[in-house]
């Protein structure tokens, strides 16, 4: 097994420093940098090895503020920092394999979903360690991101994720349930 103290510890940073940045600066990011983040999603794990996902990669400013408006709710207040974004990655949901099909109805799981949050969670991970800021949003006019993005009627799109370089290197205190409220050894 490979062990290497540095990278444990860097693995730890990222994981206590990847946060849900609101701001961005106006810097592009460079289709390279892109690239390496994208390879880091295509490898993550997925039930039955299905790989339920494709991405879109939207980086043409006049779409991108298309989507942002898709995106943001003026009635909530919500989303509206997404024009500042450079890039937005939109997570299609793909057809799943006959064995990830198969687990999720005799499970009563959706696999595919479960396997979204793993390759998204990859995506930020990835972006951080690239020095991005990133935000998965949850809430947007999928029916208009279709459309934006000429993506079939009959797919899914469960997550978008906004990347850019944070306007501030500021690390907010988290605020999480204790270790005690979220864990338990050996029974519930």
């Amino acid at each position: 097994m490979f062990t290497n103290p540095n990278l444990n510890e860097y693995f730890y940073w990222l994981v206590n420093n990847r946060q849900s940045d609101r701001g961005y600066l106006p810097e592009p990011i460079s289709r390279e940098k892109i690239s390496r983040i994208l390879e880091a999603a295509r490898v993550a794990p997925s039930a039955c090895n299905a790989q339920p996902w494709k991405f879109v990669v939207v980086d043409e400013p006049e779409l991108k503020n298309k989507l942002a408006d898709a995106a943001a709710s003026k009635v909530l207040g919500i989303n509206h920092f997404t024009k500042q974004a450079p890039v937005h990655i939109a997570i299609v949901m793909e057809g799943a394999n006959f064995n990830s099909k198969f687990g999720s109805l005799v499970k009563g799981k959706t696999l595919p979903l479960i396997d979204i949050g793993i390759v998204a969670e990859h995506i930020c991970l990835a972006a951080k360690a690239e020095g991005l800021g990133s935000c998965m949003l949850g809430w947007f006019d999928e029916s208009a991101v279709k459309k934006l993005l000429d993506i079939p009627k009959s797919k899914r799109v469960p997550l978008i994720i906004t990347l850019g370089y944070p306007q501030t290197e500021e690390i907010r205190e988290k605020k999480r349930k204790t270790v005690n409220e979220v864990v338990s050894f050996n029974k519930y």
